[in-house]
């Protein structure tokens, strides 16, 4: 048994995870380079063109440790009703402060809620979804990639479509904290906002309301988002009314009510700063996991109410 691996590409990119790929243990059968724009385009040339009993999807940016090809062959052998496989895409070392410190976040169930899986080491799960693999790491059998397609009209967020058809289908899906790839993070908060907010616009493009529903963790930074805004609203109002930013409400003091989820958001996330930066022993981090955990809420529930702006316009 052997592997292909597809890395799609935009024409400019440097191919980093070649050289990991070069120095596994168990040689790679066969490395598939596309290049172009349209990524998910990409990926679904590339699977057509294996020709080995597996077919890695990775990413340009990505690298892997020299035991991934060898644990990927022992998975299969080990559990051969499982179709795909995924695995963490950790934070790898030689990142910037930034990148490293957002990787915490990402890996906190306070940052990423159940989608944080994906970003640190979990349990063997033979049962897996889209919330605990992404294509940056996951490895199918080839009769995957002949029958399920990579969605050429989304990207990103093209990887839990992927594996909610392919369950569709009938395929299984794996998690295995074995199977370990490291993906470079973003390196400020803009390219953090940048990237968390095209996920949430690409929900409502993936699903309908009714189906999100039934996820319901990633509707919380959407109704976070609106109810700032409704807040906002609020104290303009106020100001503009009654000079003062919250209003009496008859006298009775009930605008201060208003506030209470903003007030028990920061401390929850004050709570979450100061654990996150003790469990991976970098107290530093603590002065900027505050900020990047709000980056990471309110881009995703911004990029989540401009995709149902444009979905209902």
């Amino acid at each position: 048994m052997r592997i292909s691996v597809v890395i799609p590409s935009a024409p400019e990119d440097e191919l980093r995870v070649v050289e990991s790929l070069k120095r596994q243990k168990e040689k790679i059968g066969q490395v598939v380079v596309v290049r172009g724009r349209n990524t998910s385009k990409n990926r679904n040339r590339g699977g057509r063109a294996a020709r080995e009993d597996f077919v890695a999807f990775t990413n340009s940016h990505s690298s892997f440790p020299e035991d991934w090809s060898e644990n990927v062959i022992k998975f299969f052998e080990l559990h051969p009703e499982i179709d795909i496989v995924g695995g963490p895409q950790l934070t790898p070392e030689g990142n910037s402060f930034f990148g490293r410190t957002s990787g915490y976040a990402l890996s906190s169930i306070f940052g990423a809620a159940n989608v944080s899986k994906r970003y640190g080491l979990g349990k063997l799960n033979l049962s897996a979804s889209e919330t605990d693999v992404t294509s940056s790491n996951l490895i199918c059998r080839r009769v995957v990639c002949e029958n399920v397609n990579w969605d050429e009209e989304i990207y990103p967020g093209e990887d839990p479509k992927f594996i909610a058809d392919a369950k569709k289908a009938g395929f299984k899906v794996a998690y295995s904290p074995d199977i370990v790839g490291y993906n470079k993070r973003r390196d400020n908060f803009a390219g953090l906002f940048k990237q968390i907010f095209k996920y949430g616009v690409m929900r409502p493009r993936k699903e309908s309301f009714s189906q999100t529903i039934k996820m319901p963790l990633f509707l919380v930074p959407f109704l976070f988002v609106l109810y700032l805004v409704f807040l906002l609203i609020n104290i303009v109002g106020n100001l503009f009314l009654t000079g003062n930013v919250i209003g009496s409400w008859g006298g009775s003091g009930f605008g201060w009510v208003l506030f209470f989820p903003l007030i028990a958001y920061l401390l929850l996330n004050i709570l979450f700063s100061i654990y996150e930066s003790a469990k991976n022993k970098d107290l530093i981090s603590v002065l900027v996991l505050p900020l990047i955990f709000a980056t990471i809420h309110i881009s995703y529930g911004a990029g989540m109410l401009g995709g149902y702006l444009r979905k209902f316009k």
